[in-house]
């Protein structure tokens, strides 16, 4: 029996060994290719390695910009999208990685900081964060059917993007809006058109929320965020969103 159970341990080493040495060596490559790329652009932020269904290509996500897709060794990288040919489909893989961070950073959030126009139809059958400008045109055009979109179950909560960034008059008035006692009655009277007074706290979630934003890879407003991380760019109608969520 000590002789059997010796060659069963034995047996079981000779095999994790090599998934040992694999990890390993997998870790190695992972390192190699960050310090390469922290060596080319230190100024970016990366998040981590992983790889991809084709052998020997790596992807590495740029915080706020493109993937990267490189070679073990580092000295070659690609910025895009990678699809797998499916019958009937392209699926673009770098976009459900993306849809994972959204979830996850979703997640995260704390409602306290949001402008959220609730469900009035008794339950919230959905939710949608919207990364949002007062003075965008399509935001003030979406923000007219929130009501409608409250009425069928959904949920609507406001971030802040500024598209022009801090400093600017855009950025000020969405700080008084966050700021603001009643924020539902301040950022829809901004983006209705109105001035609105009241202070510029320094406790406001603006530039925060503009550079979670980047993360999220906003480029433009309205940005909607579905709750499986799903992200729809511009402005879309009423019924459209609720066909969308299925509702």
């Amino acid at each position: 029996m000590r002789i059997r159970n010796l060659l069963t341990i034995c047996l079981a080493l000779c095999l994790t060994a090599p998934l040992w040495a694999w990890a390993d060596e997998e870790a190695a490559v992972h390192q190699a290719i960050l310090d390469r790329l922290k060596d080319a652009r230190a100024d970016f932020e990366y998040g981590p390695v992983a790889s991809t269904p084709l052998p020997g290509i790596y992807r590495v996500p740029i915080v706020g910009g493109p993937m990267l897709y490189t070679n073990a060794a580092g000295d070659f990288a690609i910025a895009g999208e990678m699809y797998q040919v499916l019958p009937g489909e392209l699926v673009n893989l770098a976009e459900q990685e993306r849809e994972v961070e959204r979830r996850e950073l979703l997640a995260t959030l704390d409602t306290d900081e949001m402008i959220i126009f609730p469900a009035t139809s008794g339950s919230t059958k959905a939710i949608i964060t919207v990364f949002t400008d007062v003075d965008c045109g399509y935001c003030r055009r979406l923000h007219e059917e929130v009501p409608d979109l409250n009425k069928h179950g959904v949920e609507v909560r406001y971030l802040a993007f500024p598209r022009a960034g801090g400093g600017t008059p855009t950025h000020d008035k969405m700080v008084r809006a966050w700021c603001s006692k009643d924020k539902q009655k301040a950022i829809t009277d901004l983006k209705q058109g109105k001035n609105i007074k009241g202070e510029l706290c320094e406790d406001n979630p603006v530039m925060e929320q503009f550079e979670l934003g980047h993360r999220f890879g906003v480029t433009g407003t309205p940005s909607l965020v579905l709750g499986d991380g799903t992200m729809m760019p511009g402005y879309r109608p009423w019924k459209d969103l609720l066909e969308v969520l299925g509702l």
